[in-house]
């Protein structure tokens, strides 16, 4: 009888393997508990492993968190740069952006959550760099935006930065959606999100510019109860006004 060989991996090979493992686990833990709700233990027993393999890896929980939004957001952001790179035209190119986050978001709910709401609400500081993930997106579409207004595909008066910005908020809060459970998650329902962001953004929510004479609706318009602030601005302006 023959014997079966088995052909073991390299070492830094299984070590990566176990890291993988453990991140994946995470991820599970993090997306039904919460990562205030969760324990290393849980995260272990998850993976299948020793309770003392993970601080092996990460030296706490919020390390592990970290590591989890590392490895999430820079699978994402290659996705964005392969689709902003397409030799397609600038519309085109914000579809796929947009696409590229939904179908993120079918193929790995859970991975998604984590990101949108457990690295929100941690409080593991310098842990999750979550400004210098944001910052390093923006500034790769600012240049896509600035080349499509250089082009005539954008209009003039709006700023670039600011654009790439309020793209990726809106995709953001798109998926906060699904992922706090106000939208089903079936894919034509995804399908049709990611449509309506990419439209929504491009082209704004109202059909026609406003017709002109048409009145125009200012904060001193709206009824106190309605505008709270406008209430109270006007009475420390009365006050001060009766103390000159």
């Amino acid at each position: 009888m023959a014997t079966r060989r088995v052909t073991k991996l390299p070492r830094n090979e299984r070590e990566a393997e176990r890291r993988k493992t453990i991140l994946r686990a995470a991820v599970e833990v993090f997306s039904r508990k919460g990562f205030q709700g969760c324990r290393i233990a849980d995260v272990a027993r998850e993976a299948g492993v020793a309770y003392g393999l993970v601080y092996h890896y990460f030296k706490d929980k919020d390390e592990l968190l970290g590591s989890v939004f590392e490895s999430g957001w820079q699978g994402f952001l290659s996705r964005v740069q392969a689709a902003l790179s397409h030799e397609a035209g600038f519309e085109a190119r914000i579809r796929s952006v947009v696409h590229v986050a939904f179908e993120a978001y079918r193929r790995d709910p859970r991975g998604v959550k984590v990101l949108i709401l457990e690295v929100g609400r941690s409080p593991s500081g310098g842990a999750v760099n979550r400004g210098g993930a944001f910052t390093s997106v923006i500034e790769l579409a600012t240049s896509i935006f600035a080349e499509a207004q250089a082009r005539g595909e954008m209009a003039a008066h709006l700023d670039p930065k600011l654009a790439a910005a309020l793209l990726f908020g809106s995709i953001e809060m798109g998926l906060t959606t699904f992922v706090m459970g106000l939208m089903e998650r079936r894919d034509d329902v995804l399908q049709r999100a990611s449509e309506q962001v990419a439209e929504t953004f491009l082209r704004g929510v109202v059909h026609a510019r406003p017709v002109e004479g048409a009145p125009v609706v200012t904060p001193e318009a709206i009824p106190s109860e309605a505008a709270p602030w406008t209430s109270a601005k006007s009475g420390t302006k009365s006050r001060a006004a009766r103390r000159d």
